[in-house]
């Protein structure tokens, strides 16, 4: 019912949202990405570290879907221009984009929820998980380069195509322009010391929204508030009232006690068996239900917080391992498919299963010899 539903990650949820649309309508995200690409000159390594560091920060700081489709366009358009496939940049921004949501608390929806669900804060995210989100992101992103090396190679007139790129959007001026990026480089800040504060993350992403929609024009906050992805916020909810019910009539507390039952109630065991286990199931489900289906199996097993980061890079990583594991993959074969590019299933996983099963042997290591 109504009582299962999670207002905290709603709340959450909508009030970044309304904070990466206001940012966007400056058309400052867009200028930064086509910068950036000119400052690469068509050479590839330059343009792989580009693009992975581009969209994993945008992913740990706004969110994953916000950043691939910021940043998908730019590296279709990059790529062309200097002679090369558009589908290994592709890869690298799916990879850098899972991988960076990883790290921060607003990364990646399934951090959104167990955040929401357990207290947990910004910092303590950030202090547990983005150290093996970095190595992951440098392992994935060169493996993925070693991998393509051969369409990573531009044309001889790279420089000259780069310099006719172009934003999508004109710059805004004046207050237009430096009202929308202040609200969001001080919700970014209070993200950090929400805790200090005694604040919830949802107290500060829907006060960060409603700032971002107060300095905006009233034309910018309309296109702000459609921009919501109200579909989502929906599903979400009934999400949550379906998992409450799933658990009101016992089943998920069969599956903790079949997990249990399954490691022999050995620590280690259920630590290994969750990260694994999400990976494989997200890959499988998407990790934003599972995640949400997770919580109450989590709650009956977990003696420290090294079981919530244990679910969380399981369930982010996994999003790595097929075309419909997380709803940036689906994102990016959309944009690319309509820009005459499109990744096949296939190449998709055979891409992602190699990079899934070394970032999720990383994260096992740290897990157990760090956080555990």
């Amino acid at each position: 019912g109504f009582a299962s539903i999670d207002l905290a990650t709603l709340g959450l949820l909508a009030g970044m949202m309304a904070v990466v649309a206001g940012a966007e309508e400056t058309g400052a995200l867009d200028h930064l990405a086509v910068r950036a690409a000119r400052a690469c000159g068509g050479r590839p390594g330059r343009l792989v570290v580009m693009v992975a560091g581009a969209t994993a920060v945008l992913s740990a700081f706004l969110d994953n879907l916000t950043a691939i489709l910021l940043v998908a366009p730019i590296a279709i358009s990059v790529a062309v221009a200097s002679g090369m496939r558009p589908q290994p940049l592709l890869l690298v921004a799916v990879l850098a984009c899972n991988v960076g949501g990883t790290a921060t608390l607003i990364g990646d929806p399934p951090n959104i929820i167990i955040g929401a669900h357990t207290g947990l804060s910004f910092g303590a995210f950030a202090a547990a998980l983005a150290p093996v989100s970095l190595l992951a992101l440098v392992v994935g992103v060169g493996g993925t380069a070693l991998l393509h090396r051969r369409a990573l190679r531009p044309s001889p007139h790279a420089t000259e195509a780069l310099a006719s790129l172009e934003p999508a959007r004109p710059l805004a001026t004046d207050a237009r322009l430096w009202l929308p990026l202040g609200v969001l480089a001080a919700t970014l800040v209070a993200f950090f010391v929400h805790h200090l504060l005694h604040l919830e993350p949802a107290t500060v992403a829907l006060a960060g929204g409603t700032a971002m929609l107060l300095v905006t024009p009233r034309r910018d906050a309309e296109r702000a508030l459609r921009a919501l992805d109200w579909p989502t916020l929906v599903f979400f909810a009934a999400l949550f009232a379906m998992v409450g019910a799933l658990e009101d009539v016992g089943v998920l507390a069969r599956v903790a006690d079949a997990l249990v039952a399954a490691t022999g109630g050995d620590r280690t065991a259920e630590l290994v068996v969750t990260i694994w286990g999400s990976a494989l199931a997200s890959g499988i489900v998407d990790n934003i239900p599972f995640t949400t289906a997770m919580l109450p199996v989590v709650d009956r097993i977990a003696t420290d917080d090294a079981s919530w980061w244990a679910l969380a890079l399981g369930a982010c990583l996994g999003g790595n391992l097929t075309p419909v594991a997380a709803a940036a993959n689906v994102a990016v074969l959309g944009i690319a498919a309509r820009a005459g590019h499109p990744i096949r299933a296939l190449e998709f996983v055979r891409w992602g299963v190699p990079c899934t099963l070394i970032t999720l042997l990383l994260a096992t290591a740290w897990v157990l010899l760090v956080l555990g």
